[in-house]
């Protein structure tokens, strides 16, 4: 902090980490740390055995390999300031990074949200309206949506992490919480801070409404799934459709308890417990639900692992 003859200028942030876990602190880096690159590494096979496999050259497995790219960074965001902290004594965080840290964190995730509507109205096309499907959904507007959804993802928080830079931090500066959020930064403002609740009502509207649009479409889906005659037809129909259902509902789950509770105070084993489950257990079970429920995806990526054996061993 930088002390002036009147007020205290805040320049850095305290995090209040994992109370709970102080005497441990090196029990708690080793599985966060493991998991992350499990995270970043289940990604990145997801990704290039989409890419690598022509077969899954549709747009389909195009927005999942987005996706997955995008996890990489949503994760990235937060998780090596967790391990940093478990590991240091000064859990600290300058103000430039914080801003940039909530930029970053918020702007990934806000674009795996638009990107798991686009999806779930891509597989309302693909299974209610199939004759048409190769017309709507060409690679071109596949590219589009996808670029779309990353820029609108970026752009639309722009004005609030600038509105929240511009507001005065003059102490107390301990974020409880374990990454720099909207809620506990704001609540640290010396200023007015009504303006909390609008960031809870924005996100609770951007939060209603893809789950809405991809609740109604879901419902859509099974519907035209159960009149399917053949008992094979409606279980290959059905598996297209598990694995994108499984993602949206950890990360709308996890998202909902995060951001729908108004303010609310939880107890803070609680508020850390929802804190892990929303940026990093749900980024952990991504890549297993993607490669576990599609066949397809499973033999994309036994053929990339192999090709790698195969180019390690010429190489030795």
């Amino acid at each position: 902090m930088v002390r002036s003859n009147r007020t205290v200028s805040v320049t850095e942030f305290l995090f209040s980490g994992f109370p709970q876990f102080e005497d441990g602190s090196l029990l708690l880096f080793i599985p966060l740390f493991i998991i992350y690159i499990f995270i970043v590494t289940g990604n990145l096979i997801v990704f290039f055995a989409v890419r690598m496999d022509t077969h899954l050259h549709n747009p389909m497995y195009n927005f999942i390999s987005i996706f997955s790219f995008l996890e990489i960074w949503y994760t990235t965001a937060t998780i090596p300031k967790m391990l940093s902290n478990l590991i240091s004594e000064k859990k600290t965080i300058s103000m430039i990074g914080c801003l940039l840290q909530m930029y970053f964190f918020h702007s990934l995730g806000n674009s795996e949200g638009i990107l798991l509507t686009t999806m779930a109205i891509d597989r309302y096309i693909a299974i209610c309206n199939p004759l048409r499907y190769p017309i709507i959904m060409t690679p071109r507007l596949c590219a589009q949506l996808s670029a779309g959804s990353c820029v609108f993802g970026f752009l639309v928080l722009l004005p609030e992490i600038a509105w929240i830079s511009t507001l005065p931090f003059c102490g107390p500066n301990q974020i409880h919480q374990l990454f720099c959020d909207f809620e506990p930064v704001l609540s640290l403002a010396c200023t007015d801070t009504s303006m909390i609740l609008v960031e809870d009502v924005i996100h609770a509207v951007a939060i209603i409404f893809s789950v809405l649009v991809i609740g109604i479409s879901y419902i859509r889906i099974i519907i035209v799934i159960l009149r399917i005659p053949s008992g094979e037809g409606r279980r290959k129909a059905f598996s297209t459709c598990a694995a994108h259902l499984g993602v949206f509902l950890m990360f709308y789950s996890s998202v909902s308890l995060m951001y729908l509770r108004f303010s609310a105070p939880f107890p803070p084993v609680l508020d850390t417990t929802i804190a892990l489950m929303f940026a990093v257990l749900a980024p952990f079970f991504n890549p297993i639900i993607y490669s576990l429920r599609n066949k397809d995806m499973k033999i994309a990526i036994k053929k990339l692992l192999y090709s790698q054996k195969m180019l390690n061993t010429s190489a030795s």
